[in-house]
């Protein structure tokens, strides 16, 4: 029995037995205000420390607290002069290792790059969190207007190119968790009505590629399509966005081959058979 004891204690668990219990002992109070703290930080790119208190309700005390435990170890920094905080390197070293579990960003970096040098617009990859695309790499274009997605940006995805690109293949329990939502309108061409945006997603599926056809931001045009891994799981997207004036509806059907070829070769890197739908005209 002691043997057994030693071998038990000595196993190695990702999680105590009790894994499942989320009861207040379980979490430390502090730690949970801390990363709130940084998460609404983060949100607004830079804050005074009473703007930031008061978007948190909590004490400027407080929250100086927090910010100063953060700047000793280089996750936040302060810009003395304006007297304003920001996430510091350290934030985005830790955040990072997020990026490692994965070959899509190694693998889809040089084919971003190729796409936006064939089309001469920005090119994006994103993938879906929480109902919402997060971009995780961007290749901008040269040009002097041009779209701009900075990797940690989030979109909702009902009026995103990526995002309508992995809606469209969504499981029908993902999809309805969605659409139960309210779905922002931006723009007067956002798709807030759960019927126009099932219709946009067939589309999508048959023709292989989504347009955001100035949905989020007006005189701005994406278009995008899905990444599969090994298994055939639509796991991100990659797209090219650009202005209207650039980017129209002539150019539409050109530009979704080049995006097209691009979320192919990614997903051929990462184990997926080869898939590539005929295009149909833009819609």
């Amino acid at each position: 029995m002691a043997n057994e004891h030693t071998r038990d204690a000595a196993r190695p668990r990702g999680r105590p037995k009790a894994f499942n219990d989320a009861t207040p002992q379980n979490t430390i109070k502090s730690l949970d205000r801390a990363l709130h703290v940084l998460a609404e930080l983060a949100r607004m790119e830079n804050a005074t420390l009473t703007g930031l208190a008061q978007e948190l309700s909590e004490s400027p005390a407080t929250v100086y607290r927090v910010l100063t435990t953060f700047q000793g170890h280089g996750i936040v920094d302060i810009d003395e002069a304006a007297q304003t905080w920001h996430v510091g390197p350290n934030a985005f070293l830790i955040g990072s290792g997020f990026l490692r579990r994965t070959s899509l960003i190694e693998r889809s970096r040089p084919v971003l790059r190729k796409l936006m040098e064939a089309t001469g617009e920005t090119a994006n990859l994103g993938i879906e969190n929480d109902g919402e695309v997060l971009f995780v790499s961007q290749v901008e274009t040269h040009a002097s207007i041009r779209a701009f997605f900075p990797p940690g940006t989030k979109s909702p995805a009902h009026a995103s190119g990526i995002g309508k690109a992995l809606l469209a293949h969504f499981p029908k329990d993902r999809l309805d968790r969605v659409l139960s939502r309210e779905l922002q309108g931006f723009t007067p061409h956002t798709l807030t009505r759960p019927e126009a945006l099932l219709s946009d997603l067939e589309a999508i599926r048959a023709r292989g590629y989504s347009v955001d056809n100035e949905e989020r931001n007006e005189g701005m045009r994406c278009i995008a399509a899905p990444i599969r891994n090994t298994y055939g799981e639509t796991i991100a997207g990659i797209s090219v966005s650009g202005p209207t004036s650039r980017v129209g509806p002539d150019q539409v059907e050109a530009l979704a081959l080049s995006v097209r070829e691009a979320a192919e070769e990614v997903s051929a890197s990462l184990g997926a058979k080869a898939s590539l739908p005929t295009a149909g005209k833009a819609g």
